[in-house]
């Protein structure tokens, strides 16, 4: 049976490598979910969760905040390369909801706030909201 060697490479490292049944990724069109052989395919990432299937039990599941994914010909090599990266197990789910709140409320304090600013702080709490949704979804599945 093919698998798909994956990695997921952020500015300090690489995250993740392994060789795995299919990923699943939330691009700027949709989640896409790769197999092997799949399609050639570079697509922007955008912020929420990576299923990763290493095999057919429950997936791991990786938070990140956005980068590129890169689905290499032949489809038997997958890299996503993001700017953050949180495997869910790692996830402090109250730092997250503390860095969500300021950044939600740093919004409503500013009245003439610039675009680029308010981008800025849309783009933290769409983070947060990432790694707060895996956060809680792995806790779920292992308190069973």
């Amino acid at each position: 049976m093919d698998t798909i060697h994956f990695t997921i490479v952020t500015p300090e490292g690489r995250t993740y490598e392994k060789d795995v049944m299919k990923v699943t990724v939330p691009t700027q069109a949709g989640d896409v979910t790769i197999y092997p052989k799949h399609a050639h395919l570079i697509s922007v990432l955008r912020p929420g969760e990576i299923l990763v299937h290493e095999n057919d039990s429950e997936p791991n599941y990786v938070a990140v905040s956005g980068g590129i994914l890169a689905v290499r010909p032949g489809g038997l090599k997958v890299q996503v390369l993001a700017d953050t990266a949180e495997r869910a197990e790692e996830i402090d789910i109250d730092r997250a909801e503390t860095a969500r709140k300021r950044a939600e409320e740093l919004i409503a304090q500013q009245r003439n706030m610039e675009d680029v600013d308010y981008a800025r702080l849309q783009a933290q709490i769409e983070k947060e909201m990432a790694r707060i949704h895996v956060g809680n979804r792995y806790r779920k599945l292992n308190i069973k």
